[in-house]
């Protein structure tokens, strides 16, 4: 299988090194500085799983794009989507799978418009990582997960075709036949997380410790699962429950990589993740205070870059 990652930064460095040591055919589509540090340095991971370094990984730039791949990995942000769909664009072919990471739903749409609905998969991610003073990708904590699937559900060739090249990549990539399930929970548990961490500018075991802030988290978790029920994607106890417990437990460290993009003056993806949830919320006559707040909070935060 041959496979494009968009980008080696974090996220795509991290999953598309795990492919490249595995022995995958991968190619990071990436941008001329990137392609400079990785052609001197080498793509050089950090992580509690162990650290390793590939050296001289193959690197291809939008404007030498010419063939089709079988699968594109595609790891940006939401603000970069219309110019990375422009990058890969010549990638992709009749029988090309493309899996999207980002989160939220809305990237979807975009997606489907540009290529057509059935090329484009559900995919998540769950991963601390970031690129250090060294353009080092580092793995903050020992989880990771990847999971992809049909959109309709159920199995097909591609996805098992899939789940093989990640089999011996060793991280934490598997299948899923509930894949929208899985990333509407992962938008309630997110809109929270970044939510509340933004605003209060403190992590989960720091908001939870002030006077009426696991109230708070509660809330604004109830808010943001009341919307994913609305639009059928109720979610589902099990996650519930563990969602509640790192929401709200005592002495975490637990923020969002939103939270820590503000703490540098980065862009951050205040429409993809919580607009987006609030114009749901809208169209299902759903009051979400709470969110509104933040997206407020979070658009004040973009005036004030400029």
């Amino acid at each position: 299988m041959r496979i494009l990652v968009v980008g080696a930064g974090a996220t795509g460095g991290y999953f598309g090194g795990c492919l490249l040591r595995a022995g995958q055919d991968v190619t990071f589509l990436v941008r001329p500085k990137r392609a400079t540090e990785l052609a001197s340095a080498g793509l050089v991971i950090r992580s509690p799983h162990g650290d390793f370094t590939l050296d001289n990984p193959p690197t291809v730039q939008a404007d030498g794009v010419s063939e089709t791949f079988d699968l594109v990995l595609l790891s940006c942000k939401a603000f970069d989507l219309e110019d990375a769909i422009a990058s890969f664009a010549r990638a992709v072919g009749p029988t090309t799978a493309i899996v999207p990471l980002l989160n939220g739903m809305l990237h979807l749409e975009t997606l489907d418009a540009a290529f057509s609905r059935e090329r484009v998969l559900g995919g998540l991610c769950s991963l601390a990582v970031t690129l250090n003073e060294k353009r080092e990708v580092v793995h903050l904590a020992p989880m990771h997960s990847l999971r992809f699937g049909e959109r309709d559900g159920g199995a097909s060739e591609r996805v098992r075709a899939i789940a093989e090249a990640f089999a011996g990549a060793r991280c934490g990539a598997q299948p899923s036949e509930t894949i929208i399930q899985d990333m509407w929970e992962k938008w309630v548990f997110l809109a929270a997380l970044a939510g509340a961490t933004c605003v209060m500018r403190a992590s989960i075991g720091q908001i939870v410790a002030a006077p009426g802030g696991r109230d708070f988290m509660l809330a604004l978790t109830d808010e943001a699962a009341g919307i994913a029920k609305a639009a059928g994607y109720a979610p589902r106890e099990e996650f519930l429950s563990g969602a509640t417990a790192m929401l709200t437990a005592a002495g975490s460290q637990l923020t969002a990589s939103m939270f820590r993009d503000i703490e540098t003056g980065a862009r951050v993806e205040a429409d993809h993740i919580m607009g987006d949830l609030i114009a749901r919320a809208e169209a299902a006559k759903l009051p979400v205070p709470k969110l509104r707040t933040i997206h407020t909070h979070l658009k004040a935060y973009e005036n004030r870059r400029g």
